[in-house]
């Protein structure tokens, strides 16, 4: 019996099949183009940090409470006593953290976390009045500290990205836009001169934490939000921080 051999088109069908490769790629593997915030994100995390304070909160509207006042801080409808949840960022290599200065108002002690590192923070300078404070934790090593972008440069319509620790949910990500520059706002113990308002999603244990461009500069720090409102939060600029903490950081 001879050898058969195989027709031109079975031949065709035998090369096809050889010609694809076992297993085809997933798409998922490739950086999708419209994932513009992803590297962002895992390059900005490392500066952020989780502030946590044992303290007795005092309410700062009086005993008429927050009601006559459209703005208030995100955290004061957080237990009156007991463990207080906040957000701040590394703005220099030797420890050194900027806030919200009510995240830390009659604390009795700072820990600041990262991960699954605490550390005792001591305050180094606050500013009541424009809700700033300045923390400080020892380091064995330096530490990846944020790059201070320019608030005077950003534009309304510009895409921002929130990162803090809303109900002690550390590095929770949200992302807007900025709605508008230059407002003013006042609440019942703090003065912010100059903020970004923005829809960003701004919660409680926010507060203190980074807004930043594209281009992973802070360019305002998280603060305030209005009450019954669905997205408008609003960031303290962070061209009117620099001056004010320039003095309480190493050269």
């Amino acid at each position: 019996m001879g050898i058969v051999k195989p027709t031109k088109k079975k031949r065709l069908a035998l090369d096809l099949l050889r010609a694809q490769p076992a297993e085809r790629p997933d798409p998922a593997d490739r950086p999708h183009p419209a994932n513009i915030f992803v590297d962002v994100i895992e390059r900005v995390k490392p500066i952020i940090v989780a502030i946590e304070t044992d303290r007795e909160r005092q309410l700062p509207f009086g005993p008429f409470g927050p009601f006559f006042l459209p703005f208030f801080l995100p955290e004061d409808d957080g237990p009156p006593l007991g463990r207080s949840f906040g957000s701040g960022f590394i703005i220099h290599p030797r420890g050194y953290i900027l806030t919200n200065q009510h995240i830390i108002d009659r604390a009795g002690e700072i820990r600041v976390r990262q991960g699954a590192f605490v550390r005792p923070a001591r305050l180094v300078w606050q500013d009541v009045r424009r809700d700033l404070a300045v923390l400080k934790v020892s380091a064995p090593r330096p530490l990846a500290a944020a790059v201070l972008g320019s608030s005077d440069k950003a534009r309304v319509g510009e895409w921002v990205i929130a990162i803090g620790n809303p109900l002690g949910l550390e590095n929770t990500v949200t992302v807007g836009v900025i709605s508008a520059k230059h407002r003013s706002v006042r609440t019942g113990q703090h003065d912010y001169d100059d903020v970004i308002q923005t829809d960003a999603a701004i919660n409680p244990g926010n507060s203190g934490g980074p807004l930043f461009n594209l281009y992973g500069q802070v360019i305002g720090m998280n603060a305030a939000i209005v009450r019954g409102s669905q997205s408008i939060g609003f960031a303290i600029a962070i061209d009117s921080i620099k001056p004010r903490i320039a003095a309480y950081l190493p050269r």
